[in-house]
């Protein structure tokens, strides 16, 4: 890109670019210069943008956690509807199959982002603390419907099916499980409460 030509959304575009090389490569190949080149612009940009690449990264994950806390509602509309299992195998589905297990990776393996989103976010690992509060709401409405009973923990069922969930599709380089393992890990979890 040629020097002083104007470049519109840089944040979501390098954002993008750092979510498919993260996406393609893994965590350790997302450097400065890896998210500039896919995003086609100058390293500088980025660093015009963010202070250094650990508090553009940082960024990167609370917008990617912005979106998950954008599917609450979403998921909490669904309350009432379908049957508990097949609302909770396709939110989770749907969250996992996206960049949120490519992020925790992310998270995990650098040091300096996680000190700066414990700044934001003191507790759990960001993304799947997230996911384990969306799930939770979406369980206390269907709790408070009579879907699921009235003693069921929530705030521990919540977490136990994002970890389990989790655990299907963390290998970021396999085959994302087939929507009947999801379903039978969910309806295992739940089994209690339903």
């Amino acid at each position: 890109m040629p020097t002083g030509v104007a470049i519109r959304d840089v944040r979501e575009r390098l954002f993008d670019a750092a979510e498919c090389v993260l996406l393609r490569d893994g965590p350790s190949a997302l450097t400065s210069r890896a998210v500039t080149t896919e995003a086609g612009c100058a390293k500088g940009v980025l660093h015009r943008h963010f202070a250094d690449f650990d508090a553009f990264l940082a960024e990167l994950v609370l917008d990617r956690i912005a979106r998950i806390d954008n599917r609450a509602a979403a998921l909490c509309g669904l309350a009432g509807t379908s049957t508990v299992a097949d609302n909770l195998t396709s939110a989770l589905t749907d969250l996992f199959g996206s960049v949120a297990v490519a992020i925790v990776s992310l998270v995990t393996s650098r040091d300096e982002l996680r000190a700066r989103l414990r700044l934001a976010r003191p507790t759990g690992v960001p993304v799947l603390t997230d996911a384990a509060t969306v799930i939770a709401t979406y369980l206390t409405a269907e709790r408070e419907l009579g879907r699921i009973p009235a003693e069921t923990d929530v705030d521990t069922l919540a977490p136990t099916l994002i970890g389990a969930t989790h655990m299907l599709f963390a290998d970021r380089k396999g085959t994302p499980p087939e929507i009947g393992v999801v379903r039978k890990v969910v309806t295992t979890v739940i089994a209690r409460a339903v």
